[in-house]
């Protein structure tokens, strides 16, 4: 396919107000001390339908939408934007909890991951479903993204506030880390389900399972739950292992030439597997990461500045400010949203995963301002609650208006546990020792953590 100039005139223009509206509005959120992600996705917001759709429709329309080349292209940096931040997510998955912390890490973990997400299936079965269906959303998909989005946590958003507030190295970030880590593995467990759902309920399907005729929802169901559980057993148990054989073969040329090459292959094969199977494959995407980085050594192996180190700043120089600016812009708070469904949808979802985990930390021996730190810090939605909203809502499972109710939920939540454990930062350094950390204003945020200090 070739493109003309004008093609390549209007694909670089709107690229570069993407990436001028994602930096700079989240340059500024960094300097208020506020995940500088949210300020990516507002970027993008002032570029779409709420704002300058609203001042000047028919130039937002051209820039954006007007183009099919220009929608392909978006859509390509936006798919490979979400794979990278998926990847790198990965390499941030670690269990961090000492042995004496092991039991109030599992006690959060089942009770505060099990109870709302038991609360989001209910809801889903006593509301009409059909309100928040996209064209491809059936009962059962709706239920388990319901189900997830009340229960989901995290890991990047609140990494990036703690590192902020020099908290990464007391015992309070090991607890919230180690519980995030737990669930969020499970809950793309689920998603994957859900999304293999959709597809081998849809037309056009992909993998393995489509080379079948069967309809039965149980077998379907049975099928993305076992291939899924598999692809992540499996990957866990070999997959740093074939990472670490493979790159120290004398046969990888690829590996001696540029090692980050290398981990990109690791990721494309593995996405590549995902999609043989049927499997979403952002799921790939994130079991790649925990492989690549485990066979690495870990974010303090030597081997990980160099090679990590370029990948790095290129995906959050471009692909994944992009990615974040894109959600914004599919934003359209003027027609799209439900200010009521959202007040009490967001409210029942808070006092839900609140509640469970104040409840578990509680059980598990933890004071009551300590379990009220923790409740509030699990609320925070972040990253894996826009990835939700994006990927449900691109496979068609959720219309624009729960999209939009999804992507708030996450901002707000992720506010929210920003601001207050702003305000408890003190209180909680006493509690351990934390190593001092630079300030990364201006860094994006909702990703692995960097410990370089701020240019």
């Amino acid at each position: 396919m070739s493109l003309t100039t004008a093609d390549v005139t209007h694909v670089l223009l709107a690229l570069t107000l993407l990436l001028l509206a994602a930096h700079a509005v989240g340059y500024v959120f960094g300097m208020l001390r506020q995940p500088p992600v949210i300020g990516e996705i507002i970027g993008g917001l002032l570029l779409g339908p709420t704002l300058l759709g609203a001042i000047a429709p028919g130039f937002s329309q051209w820039i954006f939408a007007s183009s099919k080349v220009t929608s392909s292209v978006l859509g390509a940096v936006y798919q490979i934007g979400l794979l990278l931040l998926m990847f790198l997510v990965g390499t941030e998955l670690r269990f961090r909890a000492t042995r004496g912390e092991v039991r109030t890490v599992a006690l959060i973990t089942s009770i505060g991951l099990a109870v709302p997400f038991a609360v989001g299936l209910a809801l889903a079965s006593l509301l009409d479903t059909k309100r928040f269906a996209g064209p491809a959303g059936t009962p059962v998909a709706l239920g388990l993204v319901f189900g997830i989005a009340v229960a989901v946590t995290s890991i990047p958003v609140i990494s990036r506030i703690l590192m902020d507030l020099q908290l990464l190295e007391t015992p309070f970030a090991r607890l919230v880390l180690s519980v995030a880590v737990l669930e969020d593995v499970a809950l793309y467990v689920v998603l994957a389900v859900v999304l293999g759902i959709d597809n081998g309920g849809s037309q056009g399907v992909f993998g393995l399972w489509s080379l079948g005729d069967t309809d039965d929802v149980t077998l379907t169901v049975t099928y993305y739950v076992v291939a899924s559980l598999v692809f992540l057993g499996i990957a866990l148990v070999l997959g740093a292992r074939t990472v670490f054989s493979l790159a120290n073969s004398r046969f990888n040329l690829i590996e001696r030439r540029n090692p980050t090459a290398f981990r990109l292959l690791v990721l494309f094969t593995a996405v590549l597997a995902c999609t043989g199977l049927g499997i979403n494959p952002i799921f790939g995407a994130l079991i790649a990461g925990i492989a690549c980085r485990k066979a690495d050594g870990g974010p303090e192996a030597a081997v990980s500045t160099v090679t990590w180190a370029p990948l790095k700043q290129f995906a959050q120089a471009f692909f994944i400010p992009v990615y974040f600016a894109v959600v914004g812009l599919k934003l359209d708070l003027l027609h799209n949203v439900d200010f009521v469904f959202l007040g009490w949808f967001f409210a029942l979802a808070c006092l839900t995963k609140a509640a469970s985990v104040w409840v578990a930390a509680r059980l598990a021996g933890e004071d009551r301002r300590s379990a009220v730190q923790l409740a509030v810090a699990m609320n925070a939605r972040g990253g894996p609650g826009i990835v939700l909203a994006t990927v449900t809502f691109g496979a068609g499972i959720i219309n624009q208006m729960f999209f939009t109710v999804l992507v708030l939920l996450s901002i707000v939540t992720s506010q929210i546990a920003g601001y207050w454990l702003d305000r408890s930062a003190v209180r909680l350094r006493v509690s351990g020792v934390a190593a001092p950390q630079p300030d990364p204003a201006g860094r994006p945020a909702d990703l692995p953590l960097q410990k370089h200090p701020r240019a």
